[in-house]
């Protein structure tokens, strides 16, 4: 099959869908890859690092999508600021994509996906299964996320992180708080100890707790009064009783807290608001909080995406899309992430897709003219 990567337009970012390194196995297998000159320089790769591996270069985003059977992406499917067309009809009828979809919000891209009788593959809906770990973009892009958040705290806290004892007398470490001990939080946790601070970390699932406490962080405590997650290993929607009862819990931690990293999200819904303004009131003056959940509307009051909010004293980062942050690495995770999946879809492309296995199932997004996913198919139809 022909592979195609073109250059990402998103605002901002920097990563690519496969880098070189990944190319080679993809040629034992006697797939050819074609890539849009320039895609790779967000992520410092050259167009003769590309073609070193051996892949063919081409001119143009249009030139990429008329050539490959299968088009790796990054960002969601978006219109193309070159060419005035949506990315979506400019894939080949009855082709094949497969990236980030974005397909409960990015509703227009998926009716043009369906009508075009493309097959989209989603990242975000690669089941949650052992033999899908290694295909996980979703976990891949959050632990860079947790890793950024901490060094974007640091950076702007107006005092250190560890502990420093001089003749000048002793500095003690800040004390960071982690809202969520998911993969972004338990990187953060873990950052956050390599830098010498206090850590503790709140989570409404007690399983978590051994997780939390083996990187060194003490576990934050809370009565449990339902279920928070779901069979695919997500968070639910909780009810506004559940939600008082994280605040009150979170808000005892606070007046203490001088670094925030909040990660709470719920996957296609708005994510939980965890800290309001009276609880920012709280905190000390100069600390900082980096909510990673901006995009989703954020777990805090006072969150802007993309902008810092400085009030009480308190300086609120609604960050996005950490991973263009470090789109080396970033590059070099999603490239392996979205290869295994390709590779296990296409086993034997000239068998065909296996809808029967839980992972070709449960990630595509879109074929033969049909929308195969149930909440997509309702937030479609409206």
């Amino acid at each position: 099959m022909k592979i195609g990567i073109p250059k990402e337009v998103g605002a901002g970012e920097t990563r690519v869908s496969l880098v070189p390194t990944a190319i080679t196995a993809l040629k034992k297998k006697k797939h050819e890859v074609c890539v849009e000159s320039g895609a790779g320089l967000g992520a410092f790769v050259s167009d003769e690092d590309y073609e070193k591996a051996g892949a063919v270069i081409v001119q143009s985003a249009q030139e990429v999508y008329d050539a490959a059977d299968v088009v790796f992406k990054v960002q969601p499917l978006q219109a193309h600021p070159g060419t005035g067309k949506h990315e979506a009809e400019m894939l080949r009828e009855g082709g094949t994509v497969i990236g980030f979809m974005a397909p409960l919000t990015n509703t227009d891209a998926v009716r043009i996906l369906a009508a075009r009788k493309v097959t989209a593959f989603s990242m975000e809906f690669i089941p949650r299964i052992t033999r899908a770990q290694s295909m996980d973009a979703l976990s891949s892009m959050a632990t860079l996320a947790g890793y950024k958040a901490v060094l974007i705290a640091a950076d702007h806290l107006p005092r250190m992180f560890p502990l420093l004892m001089t003749a000048a007398g002793s500095i003690a470490p800040a004390t960071t708080l982690v809202l969520g001990a998911g993969v972004a939080g338990l990187q953060a946790i873990a950052t956050a100890k390599r830098l010498g601070a206090r850590v503790e970390a709140f989570d409404p699932r007690p399983a978590v707790k051994e997780q939390v406490e083996s990187l060194g962080a003490a576990f934050v405590p809370m009565e449990t009064l339902e279920d928070v997650q779901t069979a695919g290993g997500y968070a639910k929607e909780q009810s506004e009783e559940f939600l008082n009862k994280e605040r009150e819990a979170i808000a005892g931690r606070l007046p203490k807290s001088d670094v925030v990293i909040t990660t709470a999200q719920i996957f296609g819904k708005r994510a939980p608001l965890l800290i309001t303004e009276d609880m920012i009131k709280l905190m000390p003056q100069g600390a900082v909080i980096v909510d990673l959940a901006a995009e989703q509307g954020g777990n805090t009051e006072l969150t802007r995406v993309n902008e810092v909010v400085e009030k009480h004293g308190v300086s609120i980062y609604g960050v996005t899309n950490l991973p263009a942050k470090l789109p080396i690495n970033a590059s070099q995770m999603y490239a392996k992430n979205i290869t295994t999946l390709f590779t296990h879809l296409y086993n034997d492309p000239e068998k065909g897709l296996d809808f029967e296995d839980e992972i070709t199932r449960g990630a595509c997004l879109t074929h033969a003219g049909e929308i195969r996913i149930e909440s997509v198919r309702q937030a479609v139809n409206g």
